[in-house]
């Protein structure tokens, strides 16, 4: 409950505080902007090379689960399939072997 004593206190000084601290910051504000500028052009440019060094590895790996998604999709729909596809090649191959040849009937 003391630091709801002094409050008001604290309320006074940091606004005394920050005008006080206002004329500095503007003065110095365009030599941390100076300072900073290389800094951050040095940023954009180990990002930039980064990004093109990462990103075919990116896209590659991005391929490749895309190939192993889509085959996942086929065996998924295929698998239970398999059951009636056998059955029809075996009635196909019976059909094929006991039929004996073709003959072409006189009209």
């Amino acid at each position: 409950m003391l630091w709801l004593l002094f409050l008001p206190f604290r309320l006074a000084f940091g606004i005394i505080a920050g005008l006080v601290v206002v004329p500095f910051v503007v003065i110095l504000l365009p030599f941390a902007l100076l300072l900073w500028l290389p800094f951050a052009m040095l940023r954009v440019g180990l990002r930039l090379a980064v990004g093109l060094v990462v990103l075919p590895i990116v896209l590659l790996a991005l391929l490749l689960g895309l190939l192993a998604a889509g085959a996942g999709l086929a065996l998924a729909i295929a698998v239970p399939l398999l059951p009636v596809i056998l059955i029809a090649l075996c009635i196909w191959a019976f059909v094929r072997l006991a039929g004996g040849p073709v003959r072409s009937s006189p009209v």
